[in-house]
């Protein structure tokens, strides 16, 4: 019989090691939506991994080959766990997860396809092709996953949740420059890089770099103001949940800003005591409205 209680741990520890700012978030849910959040997060985590980390193991994954045929076995085992079961405990619970909250399988089709394609491309040409042609399925495709988890009071939730998703992966994609050209990659609009002259490969703050950082962050901090306004549809605890992570994430970005956009030097992270002080002030107080302001650059 398979152990889903184990399934569970995994996926929490999955998040709590490699998701910090979804695991606090999490913790302000009731233990039942708490849980369906961290198998979300693990189903997303592992399958990165086959593709940014080939080299960590993880049991839950399948072994052997090049990454792109370990992203389609893990694809095909996760559609069979889908519809006959798996006695794979993490697998077990992320599908135990989904049948429950009745989550749409298509979200699943698009993720893997996002997965994917970063094994074939290491380049977006413009902000519309990298939102739409990738983030659709790697970031705003993960708001509408979480949604049934989530419990909104309605359906109009869908776009700030995507929204958000997309606001996350953004914030991730400027403060992770340097990693991903290390792995060859890029997720900056090769549009916006030209315009300004700006050259991440030469990981060097230059006036240039500075003003199309800039650009971005306030793209991101639009994504952010959209996704704020659907705070209001979701129930007291998910609105907590939610909000924290969104102040946090999107902390990063004032971060982004001190170090005077050097994200080659280091990882700029939000310290766990100013994490725990969010948390604790969302429960005493509720969680902050922050003004992003509405420029509209991520229309």
């Amino acid at each position: 019989m398979t152990d889903l209680a184990a399934g569970y741990r995994r996926c929490a520890e999955l998040t709590r090691q490699y998701g910090t700012t979804y695991y606090w978030g999490a913790r302000l849910l009731p233990p039942a939506q708490r849980r369906d959040v961290f198998t979300v997060y693990a189903l997303c985590r592992l399958a990165d991994d086959i593709v940014d980390e080939p080299d960590r193991v993880d049991l839950a994954v399948p072994q052997g080959g090049t990454p792109r045929e370990r992203l389609a076995a893990f694809r095909a085992m996760f559609f069979r766990a889908l519809e006959a079961g798996s006695d794979e405990p993490v697998m077990a619970a992320i599908v135990d997860s989904i049948r429950r909250r009745g989550t749409d399988p298509e979200c699943f089709e698009r993720f893997f396809d996002a997965m994917a394609s970063d094994l074939d491309r290491d380049a977006w040409s413009t902000w519309e092709e990298l939102r739409d042609g990738y983030m659709e399925g790697s970031a705003a495709v993960i708001g509408e996953m979480m949604l049934p988890v989530l419990e909104p009071y309605s359906p109009e939730a869908k776009e700030s949740a995507r929204a958000l998703g997309n606001a996350f992966q953004l914030t991730n994609f400027l403060r992770d420059v340097a990693e991903d050209l290390d792995r060859g990659r890029v997720y900056l609009p090769q549009e916006d890089l030209a315009r300004h002259g700006a050259d991440p490969w030469l990981r060097t703050v230059t006036p240039e770099w500075r003003v199309m950082m800039a650009e971005q962050v306030a793209r991101a901090r639009e994504l952010y103001a959209q996704g704020q306004e659907g705070l209001a549809l979701l129930p007291p605890a998910s609105r907590r949940c939610v909000g924290t992570a969104l102040v946090l994430y999107s902390r990063i970005l004032d971060r982004i800003e001190a170090a005077d956009y050097d994200v080659f030097s280091g990882r700029l992270r939000v310290p766990d005591a100013e994490k725990l002080a969010v948390m604790l002030r969302s429960v005493a107080l509720g969680v902050p409205h922050v003004d992003f302001g509405r420029a509209g650059a991520a229309a």
